[in-house]
């Protein structure tokens, strides 16, 4: 499930053989929340009390874990749609995630954002972003401002594998590399850009030797392996904290769900989704935990019933919290709003009447 770049890889570590058991169930309750937040989301969405599109990690959810581990507090993360297990790898609230979910005031972008536009500024977490692809070059943006103020941080652009078709994702490569920018780029590769696999899509399917083009290094990694996962990443933080430059992953995943929830799946056969199944990051682990680790059964599912109590109230806080109020409808429009402008008032009195109030 690996590779390399032909000489150009940063030297290898073994960071995971270190971590002690508590690090390791902190991953293994992370993958589970996540599946869960995910599992509740989608009964959320059928039953109409979340509107737009939702895009679902389940199955990825060792790419995340593993890899935003390998950051700093003070790192910058940015990221793509399918964003709300890396939202919840970075430590944001599921609360509040969740609440976003449902378009109230009380989500991470007051109910304004939804699904693909979960975001933190506590947490530097920077989105969330809808267009594909076009949340790179704002990736080489932030490395570029770290680098210029000599600051220490780096900077992780998660995006999938369709991102890497497109111009600005070179673009992106070419000014990282340039300017030696501390930026990881993680291919998320579920081996589909919505329904089409890669395959037919693009000429090369190795994704992390697209990076030769800027001569970053860059290596193939099982995605599947929270372990796995975790030691590239570290390598990859480091070489790019060290003032080395960019440095490029492909985590080779696969999401069980459709691209979104609202995705027949006519694309790809139940048989192929059953064997990526037989791979579940979570059971993988639990096995790992199991028999390398010697943790007994009955820890692991006290850590599931722990996520299944706070999902409860994690749909309490969701359902309970109150939409927007109608008067903030024009604000957050303009950084600077120009005067004490409210909008249409004409509008606003005329919600009012429809409403009853």
């Amino acid at each position: 499930m690996s590779g390399r770049g032909k000489g150009n890889a940063a030297k290898a570590a073994a960071p995971a053989a270190a971590l002690d058991v508590a690090t390791k169930l902190s991953f293994y309750r992370q993958m589970v929340l996540i599946r869960r937040f995910e599992e509740l989301s989608r009964i959320a969405y059928q039953q109409g009390k979340i509107a737009g599109f939702l895009h679902l990690y389940i199955g990825e959810e060792a790419v995340a874990v593993g890899a935003i581990a390998a950051l700093r507090p003070e790192d910058h993360l940015i990221t793509h749609y399918r964003d709300h297990g890396h939202a919840i790898a970075r430590g944001l609230d599921p609360r509040v995630l969740m609440a976003e979910l449902y378009g109230k005031v009380t989500g991470c972008s007051r109910g304004r954002g939804g699904s693909m536009h979960f975001a933190s500024r506590e947490h530097n977490f920077w989105g969330g972003h809808a267009i594909v692809g076009g949340h790179l070059p704002m990736a080489v943006g932030l490395g570029f401002a770290a680098r210029y103020l000599g600051e220490p941080r780096v900077v992780m652009a998660i995006f999938g594998d369709a991102a890497t078709d497109i111009g600005e994702f070179y673009e992106a490569l070419n000014m990282a590399a340039l300017w030696k920018t501390p930026v990881v780029f993680l291919c998320e590769n579920n081996l589909y850009g919505m329904g089409v696999a890669i395959e037919k899509a693009s000429a090369v399917t190795e994704v992390y030797k697209k990076a030769c083009m800027a001569n970053i290094p860059a290596e193939r990694i099982d995605g599947m392996d929270v372990l796995a996962v975790y030691e590239a990443a570290t390598r990859a933080v480091e070489w790019a904290r060290a003032g080395n430059g960019p440095y490029f992953l492909e985590a080779l995943c696969y999401r069980f769900q459709g691209h979104s929830v609202a995705d027949p799946e006519l694309y790809r056969t139940k048989e192929e989704v059953e064997q990526w199944k037989q791979r579940d990051p979570i059971q993988r682990f639990r096995r790992h935990l199991i028999e390398v680790e010697g943790i007994p059964e009955a820890r692991l599912d006290a850590i599931h019933e722990e996520v299944e109590r706070e999902m409860e109230e994690v749909m309490r806080f969701a359902e309970e919290s109150p939409d927007p109020p109608l008067e903030e409808l024009y604000d957050f429009i303009y950084a600077n709003p120009v005067g004490d402008w409210r909008g249409d008032e004409r509008f606003l009195r005329l919600w009012d009447q429809s409403s009853g109030s």
